[in-house]
């Protein structure tokens, strides 16, 4: 339902987000080229053998310690327009990547401070869902930990970094991950 909800309420968030990368140059060859982020298109084993700090081991290890797959994300049917649902399909596709490249885990804190910049970067209704609604949840301790820390760290993030969807993740598998955030703008993640 959160899947046919962010297609059904994106429209207008799509158009932008399809402008925004084509106005990039890395953005611009990914909507030219449409590469898909899948265990078939993506060579898993081979990024396990990759260095520790690299974007590739470091995806797999995130894979790996939450038990999912790059195949776990839905494809995109409310979207007609090819051009806009292949851009919610990549940032479906990108959402784990984001977690990885932004340091978040899966817990509430984690999944709320990516929803925040995903919202912020991609303006979609259902990330501003997920960040706003989200910390309802929060316990006391994880609360103050998210207003104090990863609230302003995430805005700061969503603000002041390169667009995250504009990142050819498949042609940086071998690149540092500190080197992918020190290139997008992308500042530490929290400890």
């Amino acid at each position: 339902m959160v899947a046919v909800l962010g297609e059904t309420t994106g429209n207008k968030a799509l158009i932008r987000l399809y402008a925004r990368m084509s106005d990039d140059p890395e953005g611009s060859r990914i909507l030219v080229d449409k590469p898909r982020i899948s265990s078939s298109t993506v060579d898993l084993d081979a990024l396990r053998e990759l260095p520790a700090d690299s974007l590739g081991r470091a995806y797999i290890r995130f894979l790996e310690d939450n038990k999912v797959t790059p195949d776990s994300r839905l494809p995109v049917q409310f979207v007609d327009d090819p051009e806009l649902a292949y851009v919610m399909q990549r940032y479906r596709e990108g959402h784990d990547l984001f977690h990885t490249i932004l340091g978040m885990p899966t817990n509430m804190l984690g999944e709320v401070a990516v929803k925040w910049v995903e919202a912020i970067q991609t303006g979609l209704p259902m990330c501003y869902g997920g960040a706003v609604f989200g910390p309802l949840r929060f316990r006391p301790k994880q609360r103050q930990k998210y207003v104090s820390t990863y609230l302003p760290w995430a805005i700061r993030v969503g603000r002041n970094a390169r667009l995250l969807m504009n990142i050819y993740f498949e042609e940086r598998w071998e690149q540092s991950v500190h080197d992918v955030r020190a290139e997008f703008g992308i500042e530490s993640p929290p400890v």
